[in-house]
């Protein structure tokens, strides 16, 4: 049960950064997108040659999850993005960052900073993995040390030795 519980999180987070990418690029808006993400991607069994229809074998997330995280980095888009920013090192700016990672950075961002019920461990790496999806060169370990710096700052009561 914990199990299925698990792959339905981070399929959602998964979900949320395909979504704040299709917001970002399209410029549409985020209920729009959610609709039709909820719509399109889960809620209609797909039907054999069904060819409109994505087969990837994305397990259903956890809606209210995908939901919380579409809306909640939309919402606090400024704010999220001066984080990120005041996390970077000198040579990196926002403008640098691939769209995709610096939306992964942002969901993180997102919940170390809001979602106080999910450890800041398991947050990196579940974004972490996001970032693995998408890469396969450094970004998965940019998106580490970049959270991994934030997560200290943001709870560093979570991170004080026993």
């Amino acid at each position: 049960m914990k199990k299925n519980k698990s792959v339905k999180r981070s399929s959602a987070r998964l979900a949320a950064i395909q979504a704040l990418y299709e917001v970002e690029l399209s410029d549409s808006n985020v209920d729009d997108v959610l609709i039709a993400f909820l719509r399109t991607r889960w809620d209609t069994p797909q039907e054999d040659g069904d060819e409109d229809r994505d087969s990837s074998p994305l397990a259903e997330p956890d809606k209210q999850l995908f939901s919380d995280l579409v809306r909640g980095v939309s919402k606090r888009h400024d704010e999220l993005e001066e984080m990120l920013s005041g996390a970077l090192s000198q040579e990196w700016t926002i403008d640098r960052l691939e769209a995709i990672v610096r939306i992964i950075l942002m969901s993180g961002i997102y919940e170390l900073y809001i979602r106080l019920d999910v450890p800041p461990r398991v947050v990196i790496t579940q974004y972490v993995d996001v970032a693995h999806a998408f890469f396969e060169g450094p970004e998965p370990g940019f998106v580490n040390g970049v959270l991994d710096r934030l997560a200290k700052t943001l709870r560093p009561d979570d991170f004080k030795k026993a």
